[in-house]
């Protein structure tokens, strides 16, 4: 639905992991109500968890602030119309 229209803010992942990022946000709001941000935050983080390992955090929403510590080349903020969403793997 919006994929291709996601405006990444910040990001140290690779180009191939970040594609994956946004797609899954994509397919999870196809699947789940805009207002759902819990169920959203879910969907993306358990595909990162299967695709890339465990240890993955998602946080989805309309207004939010953060400061997190994350494993190099593991990190992405990026909006999708008015959704924000943030997914970064955490330090060992």
């Amino acid at each position: 639905m919006l994929e291709g229209k996601a405006i990444v803010g910040q990001t140290d992942m690779p180009a191939k992991m970040q594609a994956h990022a946004m797609r899954c946000a994509s397919e999870a709001l196809d699947s789940y109500d805009v207002t759902d941000c819990k169920d959203i935050a879910c969907y993306i983080k358990k595909n990162f968890d299967k695709s890339y390992g465990p240890g993955w955090q998602c946080v989805v929403g309309t207004s939010f602030g953060s400061y997190v510590t994350h494993s190099c080349g593991n990190f992405i903020h990026f909006c999708l119309g008015r959704m924000a969403v943030m997914l970064f793997r955490g330090v060992a």
